[in-house]
C-alpha cells in the first residue's frame, strides 16, 4: 500500500502515523506539506493528529483550507482512501469531506487517557476486527464533541456510517460517536488515537488491525 502522510504547522503524529503504516505492511508514506497542490499516486491519504495552525479560528479550520486540502479532496472523489485522526478528523469534517462537527469537549477539559470503543462496522478501515469488538485506543484531544443535526444523525445511523463508538461517556458526543465515514465509506474520521496502539512500547496493539486493514483493503 502506497500513501501520504499530510503535515501541517502544528502536526505532531504524522512520525507516528507513518510507523502505525509501515508496521501493518504499508511502504514508508510520503510526509506531503500543506502547501503543496498535489499528492503521490497513493492509495491512502492520512491527516494526523496535532494542532494545525494553533487551531485558531476553530479546531481544523485554518488547515481545511489549506492548498492540499483540495488535492485530498480530489483523491477521495476518485474512491482513494483518507484516514483522518483527532485534529485530522477536524480537518476532513471543517473540509467537508464528512458530515457534523468537533465542538469543545462538554466539561471544557482536555481528555488524555486511554478510551474503551465499540467496532460498529465491518469495512475497509475495519475488516481485521470484529463486529461488535471492542478496543482500547488513547486520546488527546480537547474538541471531539462530535455534533450533527437531527436528518445527519439519522442518516449516519441508519446508514451503518457509524465505524467506532465510545463504550463510555468520554467528552458529550452525541450518541458516543468516536469515529464516522463518507456515504461512500472510503473516508474515515476517528478522534482516538490508533497509530499510538501498534506495538509493545504502547499500552496495547489495538490500533494495528485498523492499519492492516486499510492495507488488505487496497492489496
Amino acid at each position: 500500500m502506497r500513501s501520504a502522510v499530510i503535515v501541517f504547522p502544528g502536526s505532531n503524529r504524522e512520525h507516528d502515523a507513518a510507523r502505525a503504516i509501515t508496521l501493518a505492511g504499508g511502504e514508508a508514506p510520503h510526509l506531503v506539506w500543506h502547501t503543496e497542490t498535489s499528492l503521490p499516486d497513493v492509495d491512502l491519504v492520512m491527516v494526523p493528529g496535532g494542532f494545525a495552525h494553533g487551531d485558531y479560528l476553530r479546531a481544523g479550520a485554518i488547515a481545511a483550507r489549506s492548498p492540499v486540502m483540495r488535492a485530498v479532496a480530489d483523491h477521495a472523489a476518485r474512491g482513494g482512501y483518507v484516514l483522518g485522526v483527532c485534529n485530522g478528523f477536524q480537518v476532513l469534517t471543517e473540509a467537508r469531506l464528512l458530515p457534523g462537527a468537533l465542538m469543545r469537549n462538554a466539561r471544557l477539559t482536555f481528555v488524555c487517557r486511554p478510551v474503551r470503543l465499540a467496532v460498529e462496522q465491518s469495512g475497509p478501515f475495519t475488516g481485521t476486527y470484529e463486529t461488535g469488538a471492542e478496543v482500547t485506543f488513547p486520546t488527546a484531544h480537547h474538541d471531539g464533541n462530535y455534533r450533527a443535526d437531527e436528518e445527519t444523525l439519522k442518516r449516519l445511523e441508519g446508514e451503518g456510517r457509524v465505524i467506532f463508538r465510545y463504550r463510555e461517556d468520554l467528552n458529550g458526543s452525541i450518541n458516543d460517536i468516536a469515529g464516522i465515514t463518507n456515504e461512500r465509506g472510503n473516508v474515515l474520521g476517528l478522534m482516538p488515537h490508533p497509530e499510538n496502539a501498534v506495538e509493545a512500547i504502547h499500552t496495547n496493539r489495538d490500533g494495528l488491525p485498523l492499519f492492516q486493514s486499510i492495507v488488505a483493503a487496497c492489496a
